[in-house]
């Protein structure tokens, strides 16, 4: 493709690119990072350029206040990121100097701190149970006191939206205590998620004209615009743009860093990573999945694994003659690759496609190409699926170009039997019957399962002339029952994926029948012969 990154010189302090996942992302469901979960996510942003890493809430929570101790003896060395505290203003009635909160703030030893502030009169009063003049002291005395101590402060002017629709001279008055107080940043948060993308726009850009104030933006994705709210924001005049990493946050997340900064940098031109940091963009995002323990979505936007994947035959047509005409960007500016996907919907561009990313030239044998075609539309019919198992396909593909099968054995039988003893579990034994080289095989296991029972067995079988064997796994197994049985002439269709894994990387193969342990051999089956395929073993059938 012949678009490439944007070059430029960064934008530096005059735009600021700031996550928040080691706090409010640390607010997701399902979400707890450890302390030295917070040290390498830290790590990982700051390696992709963000500009400002918030680590969490010192004084307020011990593995926050142990995180910035240990960052403080040097356990966290920042190239790019400017490490920072998050902690609220002074309480009512007490002298900032005095509140053991913003004392704590100052001893993270962070050098810039964020302050979350009432921005929304109806909060004030019911929440904080103060007026507006106490409110706006409270953030003037704590700014003035972080400043004289020679940190630099960024205000979060919670719930502002809400508060300005509501009062906007109270959420005006908010901001102008924090920012004459010196304050760098007044951000405008969408605490409850509630705005859309035109609203939002139209408040920033009212609010910098009426204040001339430096303003940041912060979006909650209730409504699922948190992305397009921010994007909305930076056009309207936003310089500071507050995102989680993969969206996470509370209730249904935060703005996703990832979509963020790949539409500043691919769409508005702006180069708000270091030169080569936004192809480290899906790198990064898989990283902080595992971290966090989470699937990476693949559907997220530039970095998900389906971000760039094309079903239709109609697209892969299309992509043959140029990958622009159904790609928004090349896939590669941020790190991640275009794929095309083999289903009953894909036509002869498609195979000759998927081809080309194998490694196989199936453009050059269009007889092949019919052949996979037909093959797959005729097995997709039957509940097979290709496009979850690429293994699979690939076999398919190679047997129709000619390839001699890589099954490394001839099937004479298998049988597999369940017995339940009294008192305990269930177990299962597989016996299978085998040609290997011309040699007849017997082997029989036991296993938890019937699946369990015949890999072992099979692996018994074929080890004495397959040692690989000892460095291939059974790492995942899925089932689905794809039509319900009960009338004639109608039976349940059973589809396995069975996911196979060595030191090199990992396959799944599929096998459908309506016979759970015959999908599940035929997928077993798949799964070896592509474990021969890659070791370039010698085979005998």
């Amino acid at each position: 493709m012949s678009r490439t990154t944007p070059a430029g010189t960064p934008l530096g302090d005059a735009f600021h690119v700031y996550d928040t996942t080691l706090r409010d992302g640390a607010q997701r469901e399902g979400i707890s990072y450890s302390v030295a979960d917070k040290l390498a996510v830290a790590r990982h942003l700051d390696a992709l350029g963000v500009g400002f890493v918030e680590g969490g809430w010192p004084g307020a929570l011990p593995k926050d206040t142990e995180f910035f101790a240990r960052a403080a003896a040097g356990e966290l060395q920042l190239r790019h990121a400017v490490l920072v505290a998050f902690g609220s203003t002074r309480k009512a009635g007490v002298r900032a100097e005095a509140d053991p909160q913003v004392r704590a703030l100052l001893d993270s030893q962070a050098p810039v701190v964020t302050l979350v502030a009432k921005s929304d009169r109806r909060h004030v009063e019911r929440a904080l149970r103060t007026d507006v003049a106490e409110n706006c002291a409270m953030v003037a005395d704590t700014v003035s006191f972080l400043r004289r101590e020679g940190r630099r402060v960024f205000v979060d002017a919670e719930h502002f939206f809400d508060g300005y629709r509501f009062d906007p001279d109270t959420s005006l008055r908010v901001l102008d205590a924090a920012m004459t107080a010196g304050a760098d940043v007044a951000v405008l948060c969408d605490t409850n998620g509630g705005m859309l993308p035109l609203g939002l726009a139209e408040v920033v850009r009212e609010v910098a004209e009426r204040t001339g104030f430096r303003l940041g933006i912060h979006c909650q994705d209730d409504t699922g615009c948190a992305v397009a709210n921010s994007v909305a924001a930076v056009q309207a005049g936003a310089t500071h743009v507050q995102c989680t990493a993969n969206g996470y946050g509370e209730r249904t997340g935060n703005a996703d860093l990832f979509a963020v900064v790949g539409n500043l940098v691919t769409k508005l031109d702006m180069p708000v990573l270091p030169a080569g940091g936004l192809v480290d963009l899906t790198r990064t995002s898989h990283a902080l999945a595992e971290i966090a323990n989470l699937a990476p979505d693949t559907h997220q936007p530039y970095v998900g694994a389906s971000a760039f994947a094309h079903k239709a035959g109609l697209h892969a047509s299309a992509i043959k003659v140029d990958p622009e005409l159904y790609n928004h960007m090349d896939p590669a500016e941020v790190g991640n690759t275009q794929r095309v996907l083999v289903t009953e919907m894909a036509g002869r561009a498609s195979v000759e496609l998927k081809g080309a990313e194998l490694g196989l030239d199936m453009a050059g044998s269009p007889e092949a190409v019919s052949a996979v075609v037909g093959t797959v539309k005729e097995r997709e019919a039957q509940g097979w699926s290709f496009e979850a198992a690429d293994a699979s396909l690939e076999l398919l593909m190679r047997g129709a170009l000619g390839e001699e099968s890589p099954v490394p054995f001839a099937l004479e039988s298998y049988r597999v039997i369940i017995e339940k003893r009294a008192g305990a579990d269930a177990v299962a034994e597989a016996t299978v019957k085998l040609l290997v080289d011309g040699e007849r095989r017997i082997a029989t296991r036991e296993g938890n399962g019937p699946v369990h029972a015949l890999d072992a067995a099979l692996r018994a079988a074929l080890e004495p002339s397959c040692p690989w064997l000892a460095d291939v796994e059974l790492s995942d197994y899925k089932v689905r029952i794809l039509t319900p049985g009960g009338s004639a002439g109608t039976h349940a269709v059973t589809r396995v994926l069975v996911g196979t894994s060595d030191h090199h990387g990992e396959w799944t193969t599929v096998g459908v029948h309506s016979n759970v342990v015959e999908a599940s051999w035929l997928a077993l089956v798949d799964a070896l012969a592509f474990a021969a395929l890659r070791t370039r073993m010698p085979v005998a059938v």
